[in-house]
This record gives C-alpha cells, structure tokens and sequence, in this order.
C-alpha cells in the first residue's frame, strides 16, 4: 500500500507542476503489447509466488511487478520508434 500511496502522491505533484504530466506518465495504460506483457508477468509471478506460500500480500507483489513490467515494455517500445526517425 506505501508504494501505491507514493506513486499516487508523486502522479498529483507531478500534475501540479506541469498540468497533462499524469496522462504522460499513465499513457502506458493505453498500450496494448505492455498491458499484455504486464499481465503476463504478473499472473507467471503470482503463481510462482502462491506456490511459495499463501501470504495474500503476495498478489500485491505480482501486481506491482506486472505494473512495472507494463511500464517498461512501454517505455522501451518508444524509444525503439524513436530511434527509427
């Protein structure tokens, strides 16, 4: 929950500074392959970690990493294009 907190809290200062910042830095979200890839790594990371124990704690953990595998997919699929002009 701390994590989540933080990302919200740096999302709402981000967006006071420079208004359209948050839609930026979510725009992720909206790319089919990183949703695709995050979802992946999340399920493949969950069930590796309910076969490990059965804390529930463990979901939030796959989750996060699904997030931030979505994030990077996204970032890197951008860079790529950029670097074809």
């Amino acid at each position: 929950m701390v994590v989540v907190a933080a990302l919200v809290i740096r999302t709402a200062l981000g967006e006071l500074r420079r208004p359209g910042a948050a839609r930026e830095q979510w725009r992720f979200l909206t790319n089919k392959t990183a949703v695709v890839a995050g979802g992946a790594s999340a399920a493949v990371l969950g069930a590796v970690l309910v076969f490990g124990g059965t804390d529930p704690g463990h979901a939030i953990w796959a989750l996060l990493g699904g997030v931030l595998t979505a994030f990077i997919v996204d970032r890197l699929m951008n860079q790529a294009g950029r670097g074809r002009e």
